[in-house]
């Protein structure tokens, strides 16, 4: 059967599964892509930290979507936020300054990844940031650095403590490579730097209800990363869970009921994700199940029940044996893709997808990470050699590669961090933004019900 036209095939959200997926799609004539991004940015999710503490510019670990996929030529990306999906008339319905945009599409990748959960306290996340993007990551920066300069304004030995002491929740990779991080900063990069404070007086906490950090690794990897980190000087209260966090403090709880205040200004959240709300939306729309932290049950294919021709990936998707991290995004994506070009040139379904463990890594220090690939378990400087190569092949773009590495050579080799750069605005921005967003939704509330 000839095609009057392209098969339009819309992909929502740029991160790993919607890059790989479209990636997977280059080169068919009979396909045509559009990449809708509320940033029109791919992130590079796992180096936020190095953002947050100064090791990297924000320009290396998310590039412009459309310089990615320039020479992409059945490619073209739109920024918009993805609001709703009409899946009666194949519409993805998004927003922008400039309005709503209808984008039809003939196959749909749902690739909008996840955010950070509070499990049901959102309040927190006034007062303790996440590491989901970029803004994220330079609200974290300026509180960081900006806990040292005031600290080195005051004069009150409690205040001092209070803004040198660092709360990290969450004893995941994320939490374990951010604690490591902030110990680095605190004891050496940032010696020498101020006249009356001592930065490596910092205290570095890191908190979570599990009984050790790294929960799914191996316990030797376990016991490798808390010996690294509680020689860099972190305290591991595992076995804690965070009960309530304010403007100065983090209130935790051990097994037996005990409560314990800890004052801190600079909190990172680091415990939980879930899913985008379009998870839920396609959850309505289709009928399909979703589960407890947002995320799509899908068919063994990838696809939705009933609509063969919607595929979600990563993060957003709920599968058996399949975990929410970056390899296992790029393959659902880039299988996603290879489905649909089976459904356009009239071959059957290849089946179920198939998960390939790369295996797992997680650096905690300059020099020290550990590693399992496969039955290799591995830690140390061998396995931080192994990080420094998966991320730095994993980075889009030479010139990415190049200075991420530079900026490591200046970080890990000397004591440098050379983006140490912050703004006030970029501190309280996400929390007045949220601000102007309610009061706006509750002047709208009030307008309609006095019509």
């Amino acid at each position: 059967m000839t095609r009057t036209r392209p098969h339009d095939v819309v992909v929502i959200g740029s991160g790993f599964g919607g890059l790989f997926a479209t990636k997977a799609l280059a080169d068919e004539s009979d396909v045509r892509v559009t990449v809708i991004d509320g940033t029109a940015q791919h992130l590079f999710q796992p180096l936020l930290y190095q953002v947050a503490t100064g090791v990297l510019s924000m320009g290396e670990v998310s590039p412009a979507t459309r310089e990615v996929l320039k020479n992409q030529r059945n490619a073209r990306v739109l920024m918009g936020t993805v609001t709703d999906i009409d899946v009666d008339a194949h519409e993805v319905i998004s927003t922008s300054p400039i309005g709503e945009k209808r984008v039809h599409y003939d196959s749909l990748i749902v690739a909008a990844g996840a955010g950070q959960s509070y499990f049901g306290n959102d309040q927190f996340a006034d007062h303790a940031p996440g590491l989901k993007s970029i803004d994220d990551a330079l609200e974290l920066r300026g509180r960081i650095f900006g806990s040292f300069e005031l600290a080195e304004l005051s004069t009150d030995p409690e205040e001092r403590r209070m803004l040198t002491t660092f709360v990290v929740v969450g004893a995941g990779p994320t939490g374990v490579e951010m604690a490591g991080q902030l110990a680095e900063l605190a004891h050496r990069s940032l010696r020498g730097n101020f006249r009356g404070l001592d930065p490596a007086q910092a205290r570095i906490l890191l908190v979570d209800p599990v009984p050790a950090v790294l929960p799914g690794y191996p316990r030797s990897l376990q016991q490798a990363a808390a010996h690294t980190l509680e020689g860099l000087g972190v305290e591991l209260l595992m076995g804690h869970k965070v009960v309530d966090v304010s403007s100065d403090a983090v209130e935790v709880e051990d097994k037996a009921g005990k409560r314990t205040r800890i004052a801190s200004r600079c909190k990172v959240w680091a415990a939980g994700v879930a899913a985008s709300p379009l998870g839920k939306i396609l959850g309505e729309k289709t009928g399909a199940e979703v589960d407890r932290a947002g995320r799509v049950v899908v068919e063994p294919n990838g696809s939705l029940p009933g609509h063969p021709e919607v595929f979600v990936v990563g993060d957003m998707a709920s599968r058996q044996g399949v975990p929410g991290v970056a390899p296992a995004a790029m393959q659902t994506g880039r299988y996603a893709a290879e489905e649909i070009l089976r459904a356009v040139r009239g071959e059957p379904s290849a089946g179920p997808f198939e998960y390939h463990d790369k295996g797992s890594l997680a650096t905690v220090s300059r020099f020290q990470a550990v590693a399992q690939i496969g039955p290799v378990r591995t830690s140390g400087f061998t396995a931080w050699l192994l990080w420094l190569g998966v991320h730095l092949f994993y980075l889009v773009g030479f010139k990415n590669r190049l200075t991420t590495l530079l900026h490591w050579t200046v970080s890990f080799i000397g004591r440098g961090r050379s983006e140490r750069t912050a703004t006030w605005q970029q501190v309280v921005g996400r929390t007045a933004l949220r601000k102007h967003n309610a009061d706006q939704a509750t002047a709208e509330a009030a307008r309609e019900t006095t019509l």
